[in-house]
């Protein structure tokens, strides 16, 4: 595996630019999660990301653009009110779904005939789509650089330790470094190719500002209810985002009734085996950290408050917990908000695994 970092390394971008002309796997930052990237427009090298991340290889990937204008060489109909969702929120974590061109883009539309398509708002991101498409790559197929299935990484060190042993030569996977991301959960996905707009997956961007730019009603898909006639798209199966320990959401009483029958047991435990024994629960709550007293066998961590600050930190959070090594990452459920739609969405796909 080979580091990449634009802060120490003058001639990162361009290095990184080439691995993608070349047709191998580089994982690059945005402002939502890392990506694993291969440039879109070589099917040999797409297959290297399904390959890479145990990823089905009709489940569409995402390509990333350097502007609204690099859309239409994937593109065969850019609808109008995908034009005005790019031109409100582009660049930034907006995906729209559109007709994709013939002849092109088949293996990341995971064979579909529309593709997903985004310009993303990350400095260093930006300036790697610029210089790859100078070397004649038009845009850069990539989903979230972890395992399938798994927590989504929104730091390079995350990429490093999913991937440290992959491959060789072109398979081998290169990690372009871009700091923490700052938004911390995919991209909003709009389907724009059907008579109306729906949103596949909820993002940063909430439903209400997806209206105000599209000028008229826009529908939602959800674990709970899928539109059944959408396009696939990337992230919306009904199990993802997973931790290895089993994840379970719940009101904060509810998470407390169970704190309360389960704490005796874990207590005792300690008490008879006086070595070092690693936690069995992990509680990520927004409020019970701050009067319950720690117990033996649980560990607290503070939810933030806010739903752009818990965006920003579930991953690294959720990877945090997980890797104490418990069996168990009890979450307090979100507030029922548009705001808060999107960590919704990340947690229940992760119950669901």
């Amino acid at each position: 595996m080979r580091l990449l970092d634009p802060a120490t390394q003058p001639d990162a971008i361009e290095l990184a630019a080439q691995r993608l002309a070349d047709g191998g796997l580089l994982a690059l930052p945005t402002e939502t999660v890392y990506g694993l990237g291969a440039r879109a427009d070589d099917d040999a090298a797409v297959a290297r990301i399904f390959t890479a991340k145990g990823r089905p290889s009709n489940h569409p990937l995402i390509v990333h653009v350097a502007n609204a204008e690099a859309a239409w060489q994937f593109a065969s109909a850019v609808p109008l009110v995908a034009q005005q969702l790019m031109d409100r929120f582009w660049p930034g974590p907006l995906t729209v779904i559109v007709p994709r061109a013939p002849n092109v883009g088949a293996a990341s539309a995971g064979g579909q005939d529309t593709i997903g398509l985004r310009c993303p708002d990350h400095p260093v991101a930006l300036k790697l789509l610029q210089a790859a498409a100078r070397l004649g790559v038009p845009g850069v197929a990539a989903p979230s650089a972890n395992r399938f299935g798994r927590i989504s990484p929104t730091r390079a060190e995350h990429v490093i330790d999913e991937f440290k042993d992959q491959g060789d030569g072109l398979d081998e996977v290169w990690v372009l470094q871009g700091g923490f991301c700052d938004v911390g959960i995919e991209s909003t996905i709009v389907d724009c190719t059907r008579a109306h707009p729906v949103i596949l997956r909820p993002g940063r961007l909430t439903r209400d500002e997806i209206e105000a730019a599209a000028g008229e009603p826009v529908g939602l898909s959800t674990p709970e209810a899928p539109d059944a006639d959408a396009p696939r798209a990337s992230g919306t199966l009904l199990a993802h985002y997973a931790p290895r320990a089993k994840l379970r959401v719940m009101g904060d009483t509810q998470l407390s009734s169970a704190l309360d029958l389960i704490e005796p047991e874990l207590a005792a435990k300690a008490m008879t085996n006086k070595s070092a024994v690693k936690p069995g629960i992990a509680v990520y709550s927004r409020s019970l950290w701050a009067h319950r007293p720690a117990s033996p066998g649980v560990v607290q961590r503070a939810m933030p408050a806010d739903a752009i600050s818990a965006a920003h930190h579930l991953f690294s959070d959720l990877r945090e917990l997980d890797a104490l090594g418990v069996d168990l990452i009890w979450v307090e459920q979100p507030p029922v908000d548009p705001v808060w739609d999107g960590v919704r969405d990340r947690l229940a796909r992760a119950a669901a695994a």
